[in-house]
């Protein structure tokens, strides 16, 4: 049997990593499966593992105010630190991009660990957008002994930089594994959440979520501008805002947004929650990377407010269009959408990043690793 750790700390991670510990766990004659919670983002990583009936086996608490991106790497790497010497780990899954994956990354390398990349190959080429993200994913690629690429584009980039062809394996985005876990039970749920917040998820919601690092400061200042002339001019709409806890953004968000009767200020969002309201919405604002990935999936346009992309499959497709924090953009196509009825603004091709066949591969292909590697 091999002990199979899994390390994340933020909401992305689990919704991401969920269905590949899921499939493992279906299989405890082969794989052991520990779940370490970095704890990066402590309330929403918790939040939405209960969601998947999931807990963690570790959870580190690394996590205090104010910590510079040095001291948290620290942290983190001194408590996995802790991890590695209690147990005996054969390998290590991360995913994505985060300060966790990274650290998760360095200390299996460290260690001599085989490390497994989950949504590895993402790129904009460009070391600050997003920072850090961007490079924290190029170092990871340098230590990772399984590439799991969501697209082909992905496994291109990885090609460029000298990545070992029979070591990356395209198998799309888990994201859509995630959204096939969804009951009708669930979604009911959801929308008795929303009626008991006295918000009507009708045909003229807009979702709004704003939070990356680069974005704030000015970059946030012309996005709520943007957001206040759209809640102006459309006041049959509803602006749902899911207020990342971050108090760079939190409080410029409530200051200047809180006194709109059709702008809804909520807390973070379980992940259910979410997806109602990304399967709902008529238009779509985000710098989130999870939420291009699954908005196509409910036909929804997006615009994305950042300037660089390493997810370009849903630009290239037509189901997102890349915005940045520029306000002439933001507000002129969101007007285009806005002015038109839902229907007549829904996207008609198919979601770029996956069948929902992903953490079924993912396992196939680690059965293989260790079969190979028997000896």
């Amino acid at each position: 049997m091999k002990n199979i750790l899994f390390v994340f700390g933020t909401r992305p991670e689990v919704i991401k990593l969920a269905p590949v510990i899921l499939e493992l766990k279906r299989y405890p004659e082969r794989y052991n499966v520990i779940v370490c919670n970095t704890e990066q983002q402590k309330e929403l990583s918790n939040q939405t593992l209960a969601y998947f009936n999931l807990k963690a086996d570790i959870n580190l608490d690394c996590m205090k105010p104010n910590q510079s991106l040095l001291e948290v790497q620290s942290r983190i790497l001194t408590a996995l630190d802790g991890v590695f010497k209690q147990t005996r780990i054969d390998a290590t899954v991360v995913q994505g991009d985060t300060m966790t994956v990274l650290c998760g990354a360095l200390a299996s390398f460290y260690n001599k660990i085989p490390v497994f990349h989950v949504e590895a190959g993402l790129r904009s080429y460009d070391i600050y957008e997003p920072f850090p993200e961007e490079v924290m994913r190029q170092m990871t690629s340098r230590v990772a002994a399984l590439h799991f690429a969501p697209t082909d584009k992905n496994r291109l980039a990885l090609l460029k930089e000298n990545i070992d062809d029979k070591n990356i394996h395209v198998v799309g985005n888990t994201v859509i594994d995630a959204l096939f876990c969804l009951s009708e039970e669930t979604m009911q749920e959801a929308e008795s959440f929303f009626k008991s917040q006295n918000i009507t998820v009708n045909d003229k919601l807009v979702l709004i979520t704003a939070h990356r690092r680069e974005n704030h400061g000015e970059r946030i200042d012309r996005i709520i501008n943007a957001i206040k002339f759209l809640a102006e001019k459309y006041t049959d709409h509803t602006f749902v805002i899911p207020v990342h806890p971050n108090p760079n953004v939190k409080n410029k968000i409530h200051d200047r947004l809180g006194g709109y009767q059709n702008v809804k200020l909520l807390t973070p969002l379980d992940y259910p929650l979410l997806v109602y309201l990304m399967k709902n919405a008529k238009l779509i604002l985000t710098d989130s990377g999870g939420i291009q990935e699954e908005a196509p999936s409910f036909g929804c346009p997006t615009l994305v407010m950042r300037y660089e992309t390493e997810r370009k499959e849903g630009i290239d497709a037509g189901v997102s269009v890349l915005v940045g924090a520029d306000y002439d953009k933001i507000v002129s196509l969101s007007e285009k959408i806005l002015s038109d009825t839902r229907e007549n603004t829904r996207l008609k091709s198919q979601n770029p990043y996956g069948d929902g066949t992903s953490s079924k591969q993912i396992r196939e292909i680690i059965d293989k690793f260790f079969e190979d590697n028997a000896n």
